[in-house]
């Protein structure tokens, strides 16, 4: 019996040290690992930054062109043709809006959730300008008639929505650039 605790303590002056050696070469060996996936991981986010920091901001450029396209004082010289009635102008204007808007949908995955619903409310808002300064003309009024009317109720807000969704742009960029 005293021969195999002997074996038995011999045993663990092998076995403790040779476990201690063990855990001292994993936790190192993880460690190192660690430090080298954190290593590349870093270089992958710093090599993507490369990529999309361009993509985001050729996103909000976008945008602003955008918001400065269906504003009014420049959506109306660009669809008002001579000779169109109120209501075709009206319709156009609107097309234009959306047209303008699905051409540039994708650029929502590059700006931030806020920044775009800014820019949703700044359409809906100005498609609203439209449709009521359409009601406040004659049914046989020109387009003339409704492009005045439309500026002339442009004039009389403080910011029209989309100024105010441009400027929260402005703000993003040069929060996050």
């Amino acid at each position: 019996m005293e021969i195999t605790l002997q074996l038995f303590i011999g045993a663990l002056k092998m076995i403790i040290p040779a476990f201690i050696v063990f855990l001292t070469a994993y936790y190192l060996v993880k460690n190192f690992l660690d430090n080298d996936a954190r290593k590349r991981l870093t270089e992958i986010r710093i090599g993507n930054q490369g990529i999309i920091t361009p993509t985001r901001l050729q996103a909000y450029e976008r945008i602003a062109l955008f918001l400065e396209r269906i504003s009014p004082n420049s959506l109306i010289p660009r669809v008002n043709k001579p000779g169109m009635s109120a209501r075709l102008l009206q319709t156009e204007l609107i097309k234009a809006i959306r047209t303008e808007f699905e051409h540039n949908l994708s650029q929502q995955i590059y700006i931030s959730g806020h920044a775009w619903e800014m820019v949703k409310t700044a359409k809906e808002e100005i498609i609203k300008l439209v449709n009521i300064s359409s009601t406040k003309i004659p049914d046989t009024a020109s387009s003339i008639d409704l492009s005045q009317m439309i500026i002339n109720i442009s004039a009389q807000v403080a910011k029209l929505p989309t100024d105010v969704a441009l400027e929260y742009i402005k703000r993003e960029v040069g929060q996050n650039f």
